[in-house]
């Protein structure tokens, strides 16, 4: 088997990769196909299935493993395979370690990184809400470390959601003491809480995917919802510091079209903001050449950018 991030447009493939999803249609002649996706833990590839009912072509279901024979060939910019043949991979012929991609990054590092944060907190109502979720509540540690912090774009791994949220946290503790007039404790709290509504937004792996509730709501208004409860559970909670919290997660994402119901009233918001816009973006830059190894000098145009992304030369 060849991982995914070393094929090349030419290539033949054949080996076994996680079916990640899988779509019956029909071309414009009438005529009916399957559109895949395949994945491993280096990437996702889409495939074509031109001829479904043809000999060799199995029987086999979205997340089943499938062995596949097929040719590397390039569309609108992006590779895809035109498989062959395909059959559904048995017990003992993989290892799902490697179709699942995982953050390089220890969880039980980040993990103990993550609970030194909480300590810093010194307000008992702010320290006992992080506790609450990130020590007590084994159900939403487990979905937490095991979580990407998105489909796509950035930090779409496991562990992804954990690596983010860290880093947003590093940043606004960096802003926190670097300009007086923000307050530490409701910032660092807000940034270990900012996206915890994406344990509810996506599935989790192999699937990585929108659910209904995801779908209808959203995580900002997931997370919100989660910390109003948790705040009605602990005794005297201050209806100030709670709606300012929520604030904060409401506003993460800094205007209405990006997704936030409110716009930055706060200047814990606009920092937030400014950290969690700042690690997104450094991180996608960081998989876009991670991805290209090196083989070019221009990327090409980026739509999330809105440039022609270079990769900086040598000193």
């Amino acid at each position: 088997m060849r991982f995914i991030n070393e094929l090349h447009e030419g290539d033949r493939i054949s080996g076994i990769y996680l079916c990640k999803q899988k779509q019956s249609a029909v071309t414009k002649n009438g005529k009916p196909y399957d559109s895949i996706i395949l994945q491993d833990k280096t990437g996702v590839l889409d495939g074509k299935i031109w001829d479904p009912n043809s000999l060799g072509i199995d029987e086999f279901d979205a997340l089943d493993y499938i062995d596949v024979m097929g040719d590397v060939t390039s569309f609108a910019g992006a590779m895809q395979v035109n498989i062959k043949r395909v059959r559904k991979a048995g017990e003992g012929e993989y290892d799902p370690a490697d179709y699942l991609p995982v953050s390089e990054n220890s969880a039980d590092d980040m993990y103990r990184q993550l609970c030194d944060m909480i300590s810093t907190v010194k307000n008992p109502y702010l320290n006992t809400i992080l506790r609450k979720l990130f020590v007590e509540d084994q159900e939403f540690i487990k979905a937490f470390q095991g979580h990407s912090a998105a489909k796509t774009v950035h930090h779409g791994f496991i562990g992804g959601l954990m690596e983010h949220t860290l880093s947003v946290a590093r940043l606004c503790d960096y802003m926190a003491g670097a300009y007086p007039l923000l307050k530490r404790d409701l910032l660092i709290t807000a940034a270990l809480l900012h996206d915890i509504g994406k344990t509810k937004e996506l599935s989790a792996f192999p699937q990585n995917d929108y659910t209904d509730e995801g779908q209808l709501l959203g995580h900002i208004i997931i997370g919100s919802q989660m910390i109003h409860d948790l705040a009605k559970e602990i005794p005297d909670f201050p209806e100030v510091l709670e709606n300012e919290l929520i604030h904060c997660i409401l506003a993460h994402h800094g205007e209405l079209e990006y997704g936030s119901p409110k716009k930055p009233a706060l200047a814990e918001a606009v920092a937030l903001n400014l950290a969690d816009n700042t690690d997104a973006r450094m991180e996608t830059l960081t998989e876009i050449f991670a991805a290209d190894k090196g083989k070019k000098d221009w990327l090409g145009y980026n739509r999330l950018f809105e440039s022609n992304l270079r990769r900086t030369g040598e000193v």
